[in-house]
């Protein structure tokens, strides 16, 4: 059995694993369809209800919602096992159902099945949420109806209903979500960057890697794949592609894409170069953004975006919350909240953007990574580091074996505003810029960079 369109789910034994906003709107979706659901949750940390979660579900949702231990009729024979982003595909009852031939799916390739108009799918290890913003600004400029879906807060599932013909869908997409996409195909495709990251999930990095390349597999000719030129995995993947390449650079004049010299941002086509910006006038800063706005540009070309609406909606963009962005001046230090920031990839873009002395507040929850590159790329901008969380002890470590000592330990986010507002001076910045993810001391990076600046915020 092949499934295509919500019809197909009539009449078929579903699970929906996970509860959170994801799988509450594929719950949602699929309630109509005639189809018999069981909503699951393991709720390991006793943070749901049923009545919390019946409350989310609209009307029609017939089916039953189970907290705590799998069903015994559900092991025994499922038609569809759908997975919430933050469940494993290798979990053991999810490998197991496979082998009896359920059909394995994300809610993303849920949503495809009754998705209409033009997609545009962002992926990469950085860089994912404001480029999937910015192109989301770009795109309504021409399209009336233009709807930012995925990874940047709103589940794929809950707003497809609102897609139209004449419309185009913005996705930002995780390695989670393309790691269980079967048909999915964007017109336009995006991968920003491949470093290491998730590697607790995914195991490998060939794993991951191949997850996110999973966004192209399903493209033909007449899609478009935008990759940045100065990745080599990206330049590798490449090899193969079904889509047209449109490669954007960073350090290179291109014959043909986008790329970044002296200030300016140029789009060449067959040899001819065409000014997109002027870097100064953008509200973004730092190299790594430049690069966002030129797959963002890739799209709004592809789209035939006319160029003076282009440019204007380039300058008028808004950094995203959480991403560098710049929070307040007190006594003369800024601060800036990077709490997205939650590999090292993603912080040494944060610590190059700086230009000043700059205290950095890191540390986190424990993803295996190597904070080598972080260190090194502290040079004359990082002053002090400043650590908390799991992994306080092994980036000092790693620190001091770079020859970097001006560490301070705190046990808050609290303790550690303080600490900086009492040390910078006048003409220095303040930056958090975690280099790990948020569990264990915050629900998200989002409650974790929230709590930063309202600290900030009520500094004298």
């Amino acid at each position: 059995m092949s499934y295509s369109s919500l019809s197909d789910f009539s009449g078929k034994k579903v699970m929906i694993i996970g509860a959170g906003l994801s799988g509450v709107a594929a719950a949602n979706l699929l309630s109509d369809t005639g189809a018999d659901i069981t909503l699951f949750d393991a709720n390991a940390k006793k943070a749901l209800s049923e009545e919390s979660i019946r409350a989310k579900l609209c009307g029609t949702f017939g089916g039953r919602i189970v907290l705590g231990d799998i069903p015994e009729d559900c092991r025994q024979y499922l038609d569809v096992l759908i997975l919430s982003p933050g469940v494993p595909k290798d979990l053991p009852f999810v490998t197991l159902m496979e082998k009896k031939g359920t059909f394995v799916i994300g809610e993303i390739e849920l949503a495809y099945y009754c998705a209409k108009g033009s997609i545009v799918g962002i992926t990469g290890t950085n860089g994912k949420t404001t480029t999937t913003a910015l192109t989301g600004h770009i795109l309504s400029k021409v399209f009336e109806n233009t709807i930012v879906v995925g990874n940047i807060g709103t589940p794929y599932t809950e707003l497809v209903g609102k897609t139209t013909d004449d419309g185009v869908t913005v996705a930002e997409l995780s390695s989670f979500q393309l790691d269980t996409i079967s048909t999915f195909r964007p017109d336009v495709s995006m991968v920003l960057n491949i470093t290491p990251d998730h590697l607790d999930r995914h195991h490998t990095m060939k794993n991951y890697i191949a997850a996110k390349m999973n966004i192209a597999s399903n493209q033909r000719p007449e899609d478009i794949c935008v990759l940045n030129y100065e990745d080599a995995t990206l330049r590798e993947c490449a090899n193969g592609l079904t889509p047209r390449v449109v490669w954007f650079s960073s350090k290179r004049p291109l014959e043909d894409g986008l790329f970044y010299d002296s200030g300016k941002i140029w789009y060449a086509e067959k040899g001819e170069n065409t000014l997109i910006c002027e870097t100064d006038k953008l509200l973004l800063i730092g190299i790594h953004n430049y690069e966002n706005v030129m797959a963002a540009v890739a799209a709004a070309l592809y789209f035939k975006v006319p160029l003076d609406v282009l440019r204007e909606a380039l300058y008028s963009f808004k950094p995203v919350e959480h991403r560098i962005e710049y929070v307040a001046t007190k006594n003369g230090v800024k601060y800036y909240n990077d709490s997205k920031g939650t590999n090292p990839d993603a912080s040494i873009q944060a610590v190059k953007a700086m230009n000043a002395p700059t205290y950095l507040i890191g540390g986190g929850y424990d993803k295996g990574a190597d904070y080598s590159e972080w260190i090194e790329c502290f040079g004359d901008r990082i002053k002090h580091l400043v650590l908390m969380g799991q992994t306080r002890e092994a980036i000092a470590e790693c620190a001091r074996k770079h020859g970097f000592e001006a560490i301070t330990f705190v046990e808050s986010m609290e303790e550690a505003v303080d600490f900086c507002a009492s040390h910078a001076a006048a003409g220095e910045n303040v930056l958090l810029s975690p280099c790990c993810a948020s569990w264990g001391m915050f629900k998200n990076y989002e409650e974790r960079g929230r709590i930063f600046k309202e600290l900030v915020n009520a500094l004298h």
